[in-house]
């Protein structure tokens, strides 16, 4: 079952103002606006604003042109998808899945449910209903294929039904292209091509229409696999939206605290809760929020992130302790609530505390959560691996106790410098050809006469990341008089069309 919101946004800016649907400010012109870069721009207009000519995608400027008393609210595409998203668990009363159609619609299986509500009209009928009955108007249609359904939904005659056995090109032959939900673009090169129902497609040989849209991948901009979708030749996966139950626990208290003590002695039950929560889960958590309200309303919030999933109420308290220094209290705190936004799971262990410490490194990731609290979450990184030939590319940094992301395969690298500069310094050098290695060079103001050379060592560019014009390098691990190594290379060949002159540069010392 396809529901398409088409006033999604209008109706939901109405319900939040608490609007009557047709009476004062809903009964005004009015649009919600979005700020471009070349000003205001309509994404949606009520009923009267649409009567006074305002529509989506249309400059706010040229909508006052055509009624100068328009009234405007800012939209919220972000609430609009929460709401949507909420509306999917809702819409879960007539199927056992609901998946978002964005940005206005939801699919919902409703395969073999019929039944229960006497038929499939009986069924469109009740969602209808249940629709209207919290202030949003909803076009409704059933078909054995999500995108039949929405094609109905969006093109067809009210509460549209497709059964499996009737035929499904004859029954759509009628409807728009843009059923097939494609990119506007594609729509155009239809529309151009005089192709403008979907009966019309059949009419055009499949092997035209792959030759004309073989380099789309996107199943949006190919016609050929959105109508295979549509009739059920291809299937189309869709993401069910499913409820998330967070581990939350709060405390509300009879009298408002102001005292740091007294916030701290809450904390800790908080904590030793959460702990009970989660280990009758089975879960830690990895991220806690920690909101307290104020008796004057304002609600403040601290946020932590942990290294490695935990359950430890001391623990726990320890970080939150850091967090709250610079709480203002005001007239009093009087609810206070503690939720993991993020838990994962971790098994029960009846070992000795210290023992299944050194086990799972549950020592290692308390340390690194202080130190993440005390200097930042940024602040705790740990080089990896990464599989690239570049020097300068050959690792990256990430979380201290994430696991090393999966490589391409091992690459197998000549010896590196145990000191490699953050970036290659230019130097002047004599050599006896310009292919041939240096004899001697300048770093720093320094002159060093070469005593020993190793090299070269070619390296190519990555070719799918830089540009044709790139230039090779070759490596030369050198030695000077003093005995000092370095490790410096050629940037580009002589004659190579690739620029002037090849260049030299300094990128790392040898211990």
């Amino acid at each position: 079952m396809s529901i398409w919101l088409a006033q999604l946004s209008v109706e939901r800016w109405r319900l939040a103002n608490a609007i009557p649907r047709g009476e004062g400010a809903d009964a005004a012109p009015t649009v919600l606006i979005a700020e471009t870069a070349h000003g205001p721009r309509i994404a949606a207009a009520n009923a009267a604003g649409r009567a006074a000519g305002a529509r989506a995608g249309m400059m706010l400027a040229d909508a006052r042109t055509l009624c100068p008393d328009i009234k405007t609210a800012p939209s919220d595409p972000a609430g609009d998808l929460a709401f949507l998203e909420k509306l999917a668990l809702w819409a879960r009363r007539w199927g056992p899945w609901g998946a978002l159609d964005p940005p206005d619609g939801l699919i919902v299986d409703v395969t073999a449910v019929a039944h229960l509500f006497g038929g499939e009209r009986r069924l469109l009928a009740d969602a209808e209903a249940a629709f209207a009955a919290r202030g949003l108007s909803a076009r409704l249609a059933i078909a054995p294929t999500a995108g039949a359904a929405w094609a109905l939904a969006h093109y067809g005659p009210d509460r549209a039904i497709l059964a499996p056995d009737d035929d499904a090109a004859m029954r759509l032959a009628e409807l728009q292209v843009a059923a097939l939900r494609l990119d506007p673009d594609v729509l155009t090169v239809l529309r151009r091509l005089g192709l403008k129902r979907l009966g019309e497609l059949g009419g055009v040989g499949r092997d035209a229409l792959q030759r004309r849209f073989r380099n789309r991948k996107s199943p949006a901009a190919n016609p050929l696999v959105r109508m295979d979708q549509l009739l059920g030749r291809v299937p189309e996966p869709l993401l069910p939206v499913l409820p998330q139950h967070v581990p939350l626990v709060e405390r509300r208290l009879m009298e408002p605290i102001r005292h740091r003590e007294l916030l701290d002695h809450v904390l800790r039950d908080l904590a030793a809760d959460m702990a009970r929560e989660l280990e009758g889960k089975g879960q830690g958590a990895r991220r806690l929020e920690l909101a307290l309200w104020r008796v004057d309303g304002e609600v403040l919030v601290r946020a932590l992130e942990l290294s490695a999933a935990a359950r430890d109420p001391a623990h726990i308290c320890r970080l939150f302790a850091a967090k709250l220094d610079d709480i203002d209290a005001g007239f009093g705190i009087e609810l206070l609530r503690l939720r993991a936004s993020w838990a994962e799971p971790l098994a029960l262990d009846q070992r000795d505390i210290e023992s299944a410490a050194e086990a799972h490194g549950t020592s290692l990731s308390a340390c690194i959560d202080r130190l993440s609290v005390r200097l930042g979450p940024q602040a705790i990184r740990r080089p990896v691996p990464h599989a690239s030939h570049l020097p300068e590319r050959a690792q990256r940094w990430q979380p201290p106790l994430e696991p090393e992301p999966a490589t391409q395969g091992e690459l197998a690298f000549h010896q590196r410098p145990l000191k490699l500069l953050d970036r290659p310094e230019a130097i002047a050098v004599l050599y006896a050809t310009p292919d041939g290695y240096p004899k001697a060079f300048r770093w720093r103001g320094s002159v060093r006469e070469v005593r020993r050379v190793e090299g070269p060592e070619r390296i190519a560019p990555e070719w799918w990341r830089e540009r044709s014009t790139a230039r090779l390098r070759d490596y030369y691990r050198i030695e000077d008089d003093g005995g000092r190594r370095y490790w410096i290379y050629r940037h580009g060949l002589a004659g190579d069309g690739r620029g002037d002159l090849p260049l030299w540069y300094l990128h790392g010392i040898w211990g």
